[in-house]
This record gives C-alpha cells, structure tokens and sequence, in this order.
C-alpha cells in the first residue's frame, strides 16, 4: 500500500514538472504562446500606467533640480559655482594688495608685478576657456593656445599694452624656471624599464624624424631665413621636438577608448615623444653653446661636446647624491626631495650660464631627474605630482609670457611668410620620413598612416627653449644675435600656433576612423549584449 501511494505521488510530481518542463523548453506550442499573449494583452495597461508615473517622476526630478541650482545660485550668501568664482577673485584681488602693500608701485599699472600678475591671470582664463571648447568625438583643444593667445592679444592691444609692463630680465627668468621644471618632468617620466626593453621601431620613431625635421629647418633656415648655421641648427632642434602637452591627451583618450591597444599604438607614441624631446633639447644646448661661443668652427664643435659631457657628468654626480640625501627615514620625505630636486634643477639652468657652459644645464637636469628617481625604491610619484603642480602654475606664465614676446609692429613680413614655408616643409618631411620608419613594422596601412600624422604637434618644448638664445642675446648686448634669436621665438611661435590644434584634431578625427578597437573590449560587448538578450528571453518565458 505504501509502495502504490509513493508511486502515486512520483506520478503525481511528474505530471506537475511536466507542464514546466514544457514551458522552458517548448516555447513555441500553441498553448504556450496563446497563454503568454493572452498575459501580455492583460498587463498592457498596468505597463502603460508604469510608464506613465515613471516619466512624471523623472519630470519633477529634474524641475526639482533644476530649482535647486537656481536657489544655489540666487542664495544669499551665494552657493555653487557663484561663490567659487568670487572666492577666487577675493583670492587675486588679496594677493595683489598684499604685494601693493609690500612694493607699493611696482603693483600698479604700469609696474613689473602688476603686469605679471595680469598676465597669469589673462593666460589662466584664456587657456580655461579654450579649453571649453568642445567637439563631439574629439579631444578638447589645447589650453595653451588659449594662455599663448592671450600673451599675444596683451602686448599688441595698444592701449592695454602701455599699462602692461614686463621686464624683459623678469620674463626671462620665470620662462628659464619653466624650463627647468619641464625638463625635471622629461627626466623623471623616462622608464628605465622601458630603455633597457626598447623595440627598435620606437628608437627609429624617437630619432629619425626629429634629426630628419631639424635638419630639413636648418637648410631652410640658413638659405631662406638668412641665419647663420649655428642658428639655423638652433632653429632646427626647436622644431624638431614634438609637444606631450598635446599628444599625451590625445593618446590617453584613445587609450581609454581602446583603439590601437592591442599593437601599443598610444604607449609607443607616448614613449617615443620623451625621447624625441630629449634628443631636441640636448642638441638645442650643443646648437647654443656654439653659436656663443668664439674661435673657429672646430674649436665651437668641440667646446659644444664638452658641455654634452659637463651636463652629463653634473647630472649623473646629483642625481647620485639625491638618491641617498634625504635619507628614507626621514620625516616629509617626498618635499624635502621635490624642494632639492627642483631647487637643483633651476640653479643647474642658471648657473651654467654664469660659469660660460650655456649647454649644459638642460641635460645636466634630465639626468638628475632621472638617476633621482630610478635610485628612489620606493617610488617617485610624490615627487611628480609637486613637480606637476609646479608646472601647472608656470605653465600660464611660459605660454602667456612667450606670446608677449611677440609684436605685430615688429614683425617682419617676410620672416612671418617664409618661417610658416619652413614650417610646412619640415612637417611634410617629417611625416614621410615617420612612415618610412614604421613601413617595415607590423603595423597595417591605416595604423603607420596614423603614426605619421600624430606626429605633427609642436607646444611645450617650443615655449620652453625657443626663446632661450634670444635672453641670452639680450644678457650679452648682442644686437646681431638678438636679431636671430627673434627670427627663431617667431617661427617657434607660428608653429605652436599652427601645429597645436591641427595636431589635436587631426589625432582626434583620424584615431577612432585609423585604428581598429581592441577585440578584448568587442568580446566583452558582445558577450554582454547576449547576456542582456538571454537574459530576456528568460524572463518572457518565465512570465
């Protein structure tokens, strides 16, 4: 009797599994699908009513928010972003009147540090708002160029220029601060790991097209500009440089975006620009200290070598002192390191030019940084991050001070039309030559088209050292060399002016169009999108 009613019962649970077995794996029988309409017909309006309430909560959200901001914004006291902007005007007006208080008419109008401070400001909120601007799908513009147009728009404003004074030794000093803090930056961003595991393609994309460019303004400089060929190299080696202030961005956002990861586009870009900036700055400081220098040709060539190896056994000795000094036991470790390490590096900048060695203090900087921060065990990151924030309050002052070096009276038209020639003729060889070094490459056609073309931008190192043979012209009462030194900051200038942004949108428009997205981000969307499907589908057999 037990054994019939145990059977009974299997039977019983059987024909009730049955039915659900049916319905997860029969979807298509009549029934079910007369059953799962007939459901859905029944749940119409419950669904529309949902809708409905979900759509008038989202409507009193957003007028709610929308309330919200404006009694923040008409609040007394202010609220949001009224009292930020007020606060940081209280904050300028306050530092003003302390230093007014302190040199009395140097802050007025007219004064050094009145200009100064004008100046930074103008340069903070140009860059700000070119940095507003904003296209779909590209990467914003440069904020530099909005701090180099505002230096420029300064000076050649006629009557804004008689009230803004800037000493020209002051202007000199703040862009050789500048200087050294880019260069302490360029040395501690190298990766020794990366140098010892470098592919050949980045080594030919770091040094072919920058030697190739600097040359090509060289010839160009010397047969169209006039300049003699220390000076032509000089120009050369400024143009030669690609800007990080603008292909790092850009690369990041592609990164991020996953396109090209899979053949380390962007990391090679990335990477091979430090060493492209290095390359241009060590052989601007060999161009330097041989233009200035007197005596024969071959005697300049080697005195020009010689400091090459003054900055790199200065640089080598201080950064191994920095590796112990301060010792790790230390309390404030990571300021007391960024104090001695950019206190040494603008007094590297300055001080070779008093003892005579022009040349060398910019290496003799990248190699302290450098041996400072591979000797550093327990990282480096502090000290980069007060060396950034160091750049981004000179930034401002490089850009705005180097477009105030720049007069529309003084400009020749000659050197404005033949300097944007030199500069397109550079850049095209330049861009064949980078292809060339990538052709033979893994690469396919679109990617080493890419590579080519983000090639292009010219900014940070431009600024930096463009206009350093110029100060030095000035400091020496050099009327001639002046003359050149201006020649070079104007071309510099034009290619800052130029290259920025059509660099910019050029990488942001042709990256995603170029380059093929990483299929590990591909796999996962579409393994999402069938489990977003699968997952439905469940559901509506489940209802």
């Amino acid at each position: 009797m037990v054994n019939q009613d145990t059977e009974h019962l299997s039977n019983g649970t059987d024909e009730v599994k049955t039915p659900q077995a049916t319905l997860k794996i029969m979807p298509d029988s009549p029934g079910m699908v007369a059953k799962v309409n007939s459901t859905e017909h029944a749940d119409v309006p419950v669904e529309v009513e949902e809708i409905a309430l979900l759509n008038k909560n989202n409507k009193d959200r957003k007028a709610s928010h929308h309330q919200g901001k404006l009694w923040r914004i008409c609040a007394c006291p202010p609220q949001g972003i009224v009292a930020s902007v007020f606060t940081k005007v209280i904050m300028v007006i306050l530092l003003w009147a302390v230093v007014w208080s302190i040199t009395g008419p140097e802050c007025l109008p007219g004064g050094n540090l009145f200009g100064n401070l004008i100046l930074f400001v103008c340069a903070v909120l140009g860059g700000k708002l070119v940095g507003m601007i904003k296209l779909p799908h590209l990467p914003p513009l440069p904020g530099l160029l909005g701090m180099l147009l505002a230096g420029f728009v300064l000076r050649n404003i006629p009557v804004v220029s008689d009230a803004i004074y800037i000493d020209y030794k002051w202007s000199s000093s703040l862009r050789s601060i500048a200087l050294a803090i880019i260069l302490t930056r360029a040395g501690l961003g190298l990766d020794a790991k990366a140098l010892r595991k470098l592919k050949a393609v980045c080594l030919r994309l770091a040094f072919a097209p920058c030697l190739s460019e600097a040359c090509v303004c060289a010839v160009l400089g010397h047969y169209l500009l006039h300049l003699p060929w220390s000076w032509s190299f000089i120009l050369g080696f400024v143009m030669g440089a690609v800007s990080p202030a603008v292909v790092v961005p850009c690369m990041l956002l592609l990164q991020k975006e996953r396109y090209g990861v899979d053949k380390g586009i962007p990391t090679l870009l990335m990477a091979a620009g430090s060493f492209d900036d290095i390359l241009a700055i060590t052989g601007f400081n060999t161009c330097l200290g041989i233009a200035f220098s007197s005596g024969s040709l071959v005697s300049n060539i080697l005195r020009g070598f010689l400091e090459v190896l003054i900055g790199i056994a200065a640089g080598a000795a201080i950064g191994l002192f920095l590796r112990y000094f301060p010792s790790r036991d230390q309390e404030d470790l990571v300021m007391k390191r960024s104090y001695l390490l950019l206190g040494l590096a603008v007094f590297a900048i300055f001080a070779t030019g008093v003892f005579g060695f022009p040349g060398s203090g910019g290496l003799c900087t990248i190699v302290m940084a450098f041996l400072a921060g591979v000797g550093w065990v327990d990282g480096k990151g502090g000290a980069e991050g007060i060396t950034s924030n160091a750049w981004a309050i000179f930034q401002p002052l490089l850009f705005g001070l180097i477009g105030a070096e720049i007069s529309v009276s003084s400009l020749n038209p000659y050197t404005v039309g033949l300097g944007i020639a030199t500069i397109s003729v550079a850049l095209v060889i330049r861009i064949l030559v980078t292809f060339l070094v990538v052709h033979f490459s893994a690469f396919n056609m679109k990617e080493k088209v890419f590579i080519a073309l983000a090639w292009i931008p010219k900014a940070t190192v431009q600024a930096a050292i463009g206009s350093v043979a110029l100060d030095m012209a000035r400091i020496r009462n050099n009327k001639t060399a002046a003359e050149y030194g201006l020649s070079v900051l104007t071309v510099a200038f034009l290619g800052i002016l130029i290259t920025a942004p059509i660099g910019a949108l050029i990488i942001g428009l042709l990256g995603p169009k170029l380059l093929e997205k990483s299929k590990q981000q591909e796999d996962k969307e579409s393994q999402s999108i069938s489990c977003d499907h699968d997952q439905g589908v469940e559901n509506d057999i489940e209802v």
